[in-house]
């Protein structure tokens, strides 16, 4: 059975994640991640696409963003830009993400966790994307920013997934592009022969 293409979601989280000191802090909004995230989720078939800080001042900042493509000039000048940025959704903590995308599923939802880091017990891409079979099940894909997620959201994580691996040590791609590949892997169709 193929997969449902709207039990999958992704949430990049703003807080609480590390800075390069490895301090607890609430990194600030690209105007690039959402675009690029909303137009990569929107390609691969995601009904959704969350936005999480606590900031309120960031809140206003992604609202205004997506509300210059879903209304007036915008909207009329890019169909396309306003179709991507229509998934976004707006939230304060986790929490009110996951209770947004539980309302149309019986399951609970699902978290699954990544980062540029290799962890134990990780699930590995085709598994995660068989996972997605289950069409009633809602999977929650968490993306942090700055330097990476807490130790402590690992922890609440129903799954961590394997980090994307280049060809030596050096691994800092930009949220933007992990998610692109990210999807690819999940939902792709070059993946189905695999």
């Amino acid at each position: 059975m193929a997969a449902d293409r709207h039990n999958l979601a992704i949430a990049l989280l703003h807080h609480p994640v590390y800075n390069k000191r490895r301090e607890v802090v609430t990194t600030a909004l690209t105007n690039l991640d959402l675009h690029d995230i909303a137009r990569s989720s929107r390609t691969f078939g995601l009904e959704r696409f969350y936005i999480v800080t606590p900031s309120a001042e960031q809140r206003n900042l992604a609202e205004r963003i997506t509300g210059h493509w879903q209304e007036g000039w915008g909207a009329d000048y890019n169909p396309d830009r306003r179709e991507a940025l229509g998934i976004v959704r707006i939230c304060t903590d986790l929490e009110a993400a996951i209770r947004d995308l539980q309302a149309g599923f019986a399951k609970p939802v699902k978290t699954i966790i990544t980062g540029a880091a290799r962890r134990p017990d990780s699930i590995t891409f085709p598994a995660f994307r068989r996972m997605l079979n289950e069409a009633d099940q809602p999977h929650l894909l968490l993306l942090g920013t700055g330097w990476g997620l807490t130790d402590e959201c690992f922890i609440a994580a129903d799954h961590v997934l394997e980090p994307i691996a280049g060809t030596g040590a050096y691994n800092h791609l930009s949220v933007r592009s992990a998610a692109a590949i990210m999807l690819d892997r999940l939902r792709g169709t070059q993946q189905e022969a695999l």
